[in-house]
């Protein structure tokens, strides 16, 4: 990222939202895609049942009946976001489980069509890092190219203990090697991670923070641990066998993984939120801005800003940018 991306921004962290307008000099909005992917966790191919936190219900569109066309949902979604938010760019962000778990050509037609609609800038590609063959990733790169365009890895924790324990479906090891592959100048590459999952102490986050802030990534998600009804995990909590962390806890650990990041990689999110119709707990990560708030004021507290603690190998401040 140009310094010009990283200028103009209010908070202590380099947010998506900034991020985006201070290079395309407007506000520029995800416009969430159901393309009726499933998983390999899913349909028996890596496993069955899915990750223990997840329900399989995928997408509101998905629930209410037949899928529209990729063209449909995104007209729906830009003029939403084009009247109620004053968005003028948009990224086509298909989210609901693996969206690479598919035929390369029957890829390239969806990805196509998401990027012929009107004021389209780019893609935003969910997926997992055990199905990124190099066919899928060399489509991606030629797109990023001409269009700004996000390969999202879910991850959740680099300890292969952990891995296991949350019915994740791969190792940590498939994570590196999709990485590795996919860094490209042009493609930005994206991981998620849970802070709180069952058996993990601060301590292993920050750990999974620290291999992140060492590899070609350009933003993170943090996510919250949720219990939610219809789900293995909900099961655990529900039995009283699964302790969820506090509002306090979650907050401090999210500041501490924004201070080891490198100070350009994108903070896409800081926080989770759940289905109200499915939700258990935590109780105090059902209102957004609170917990964003909350991390707003504990960086003051510290007088801290995302990479004050990191370095690079060379053991001095990052020189590498992200287009």
């Amino acid at each position: 990222m140009s310094a010009s991306d990283s200028g103009n921004r209010s908070k202590r962290y380099t947010d998506l939202k900034t991020y985006w307008r201070n290079r395309f000099g407007c506000t520029v909005y995800k416009l969430p895609v159901d393309a009726g992917f499933t998983c390999p966790n899913r349909d028996g191919s890596r496993g069955t049942g899915g990750c223990i936190y997840c329900d399989g219900r995928g997408s509101r569109l998905r629930q209410e009946g037949p899928l529209p066309s990729v063209s449909e949902q995104i007209r729906r979604g830009r003029e939403f976001y084009r009247n109620r938010k004053g968005a003028r760019k948009f990224i086509a962000y298909f989210q609901t489980f693996t969206n690479t778990y598919a035929p390369c050509d029957q890829l390239q037609s969806l990805f196509d069509e998401a990027l012929a609609q009107e004021d389209v800038i780019g893609l935003s590609v969910g997926t997992r890092p055990d199905c990124v063959p190099d066919e899928v990733l060399d489509l991606l790169k030629g797109y990023a190219r001409n269009f700004h365009v996000w390969l999202e890895f879910g991850l959740q924790s680099i300890s292969d203990g952990t891995l296991l324990r949350i019915n994740r479906g791969h190792t940590a090891a498939e994570f590196f090697d999709a990485v590795r592959r996919a860094a490209d100048d042009h493609l930005l590459i994206c991981t998620h991670i849970i802070a709180g999952l069952p058996g993990e102490v601060p301590e292993d986050v920050l750990n999974t923070a620290q291999a992140l802030a060492s590899l070609p990534i350009a933003g993170i998600k943090i996510h919250s641990l949720l219990a939610l009804s219809g789900t293995a995990l909900g099961e655990e909590y529900k039995e009283g066998r699964l302790t969820l962390w506090t509002q306090e806890e979650y907050v401090r650990t999210v500041c501490d993984i924004l201070e080891l990041l490198p100070p350009e990689m994108v903070i896409q999110r800081l926080t989770a939120d759940g289905y109200a119709d499915i939700y258990l707990a935590p109780a105090w990560a059902t209102n957004k801005m609170v917990i964003l708030n909350a991390i707003d004021r504990e960086m003051e507290r510290r007088d801290a800003r995302q990479g004050c603690r990191y370095r690079n190998n060379t053991g001095t401040a990052p020189q590498a940018s992200f287009r």
